[in-house]
């Protein structure tokens, strides 16, 4: 496998800027090409007023990513009183910096979301805002809690191209792992890394001829990180 000195951020915009600054302080040199851009739902909110028009009946908010609680944010300025159940601390601190005071970090992935949730004594509906098509079923995992799924951005394909030269790649969902296997051909993949957040982001790859992919110890971006391992000196 080739020294890694170069790595590919295929996640949307903004989150892309931000690791991009991470790597940049590790040293390494981002290679900033999304696979994925984010399409905020205008009308997500009156569709739900549309059936519910009282937001008095959310008694708390859960939150899957930091896109969920931008897009959900710039929707309306209500609710910001509510208690949030965060699937993570990156999660946990957009939602602080939106204006939710109460946001619990349940510092894991969907499931440890679920566990938070099933022990708070809060009661009534919950609303989770997110995308689209959302990558796990929390509904589901909560079969006696009233969830209520709130599309409000869309995970789109970007069709970029793949850079020319990079040594690594990041795959934040499984949702970009399908799209770097659509436009990244077995033969690019030789002599690289690929670096997953999840065991779910990286099946998509499997059929790829990476050098290596590593798997986070957690879901989120530090540990991503940590998996990447250091970077090369430059010569």
């Amino acid at each position: 496998m080739r020294p890694i000195r170069r790595v590919w951020i295929t996640r949307a915009q903004p989150g892309a800027a931000r690791t991009a600054a991470r790597l940049t302080a590790l040293g390494f040199e981002p290679v900033v090409a999304p696979l994925l851009t984010l399409r905020p739902l205008p009308d997500a909110l009156p569709r739900f007023l549309g059936d519910a028009p009282d937001l008095n009946t959310v008694a708390a908010l859960a939150f899957t990513s930091p896109n969920g609680v931008e897009a959900f944010a710039a929707l309306t300025p209500l609710l910001r009183d509510r208690r949030v159940f965060a699937v993570g601390d990156a999660t946990a601190e957009a939602a602080r910096a939106a204006g939710f005071a109460d946001a619990r970090s349940a510092a894991g992935d969907i499931h440890a979301l679920a566990r938070l949730i099933n022990a708070s004594p809060i009661k009534g509906l919950i609303l989770a805002p997110g995308a689209r098509e959302p990558a796990g079923d929390l509904p589901a995992l909560l079969p006696g809690r009233h969830i209520r799924r709130l599309p409000v951005y869309a995970a789109e394909e970007t069709d970029a191209v793949p850079p020319a030269d990079f040594d690594a790649v990041l795959v934040h969902s499984p949702r970009a792992a399908r799209a770097l296997a659509a436009v990244l051909s077995p033969d690019a993949a030789q002599n690289r890394l690929a670096v997953c957040i999840s065991d779910a982001a990286a099946a998509p790859l499997n059929a790829l001829n990476f050098a290596e992919i590593r798997t986070a110890d957690a879901p989120d971006e530090p540990s991503m990180l940590t998996a990447l391992g250091k970077s090369v000196s430059p010569v």
